[in-house]
């Protein structure tokens, strides 16, 4: 695989969770782009702005807000919602170049979405959906990671489950993942690749025998849909052994898991792991809520800790090193050539999904 995966400009990413942007201003990098989010104070719409004031470069995010405008904490330069210079200390004339970029941005889904490339190409209507996320009767832990690695291993690793026998055994890893073959679909045209897994007869692993209760063996169901760029959906189903899920995880005697990722490069080399655990059962029990929480979060470090390292090995790695692929990287490899047809057709947006 390449070093740094290129990135496709024109396209949505999660910057933030909707509860991470308030009246507080929020600094995150995106396609190597410093972004400062807050919300408005009137109607609470989500703004982002280029965080470096157009005087020093001094990061707004580090600086305040005076109702609605951004007053840059070094020389008081101050910004509205457009991105406009609207004051200049000490003179009544402000530069006409005296401007920050402003960037779409779309709440949706308990995620805060911007665009980076072209504004005149930001559909929101292309927006892939989560609705899981913020839904009644659904309850979701959530966090993110910041992780040392090009954002192409993040979606190798996610899009290719068998690594869960041996990076996560104890956790959600069993022996059945890694020996089950996959199924893999592709849609180019709207960037999505499907990937499937399904055990019959398998080991429970402690993430849901602690939390579901099940004993014993049983059915558990692993189907992905990954969205190009951003966002990957793994939508998970387990019951009893001898009981077949059903697809919308209205079986009573079954459990149905969302877990989502959204996976947003913040520079070369480096990547912003948003993860979320929906679960449409014991929605009011606190303790399973916790344990989700902190098993998935260990989970999600050894990831971290598993990329990181393999993003120095690849940077030490000698010149004309071929990589080998087998059938578990059909869909990470599918995902590549997505990636990469993003970037060479001038990034285009990909075709609305219904």
């Amino acid at each position: 695989m390449p070093h740094t995966t290129a990135f496709a400009r024109n396209q949505w990413y999660v910057a933030a969770y909707a509860h991470e942007v308030g009246r507080e201003l929020l600094g995150r990098t995106v396609l190597g782009e410093p972004l400062v989010l807050y919300r408005t104070e009137d109607d609470g719409r989500p703004v982002a702005l280029h965080d470096r004031c157009v005087h020093r470069r001094y990061p707004l995010s580090a600086s305040g807000l005076d109702g609605d405008r951004i007053v840059c904490g070094y020389h008081g330069f101050t910004y509205d919602t457009t991105g406009a210079c609207v004051y200049v200390p000490g003179q009544k004339r402000v530069p006409r170049t005296a401007r920050v970029a402003a960037y779409p941005v779309v709440e949706q889904d308990a995620l805060i979405w911007v665009w980076i490339g072209d504004p005149a190409l930001a559909d929101p209507e292309v927006i892939p959906r989560a609705r899981h996320l913020d839904s009644p009767g659904w309850v979701t832990v959530s966090g993110m990671e910041p992780i040392d690695a090009d954002y192409g291993l993040l979606v190798d690793n996610l899009l290719d489950l068998s690594h869960e026998t041996y990076l996560h055994g104890g956790y959600i890893g069993t022996p059945e993942v890694a020996e089950t073959p996959i199924t893999t679909e592709v849609d180019e045209g709207a960037g999505i690749v499907r990937v499937s897994r399904r055990m019959d007869d398998a080991a429970c692993p402690p993430f849901y025998a602690k939390s579901t209760g099940i004993s014993g063996r049983i059915t558990r169901w692993q189907d992905i849909e990954y969205h190009a760029p951003c966002l990957y959906l793994l939508h998970s189903r387990i019951a009893p052994v001898g009981v077949v899920p059903e697809p919308d995880g209205s079986d009573p005697n079954g459990f149905h898991t969302e877990i989502t990722y959204a996976i947003t490069p913040s520079a070369d080399g480096e990547v912003y792991d948003f993860w979320m655990v929906s679960r449409d059962w014991a929605t009011d029990d606190a303790e399973v809520t916790e344990f989700l929480r902190a098993n998935n979060h260990t989970v999600v470090m050894q990831d971290v800790d598993a990329l990181n390292l393999l993003q120095r090995t690849l940077g030490s790695e000698r010149s004309g090193y071929q990589e080998l692929s087998i059938n578990i990287d059909t869909g990470g490899l599918a995902a590549r050539r997505i990636l990469a047809r993003l970037v060479e057709e001038g990034d285009k947006p990909v075709e609305k999904v219904l």
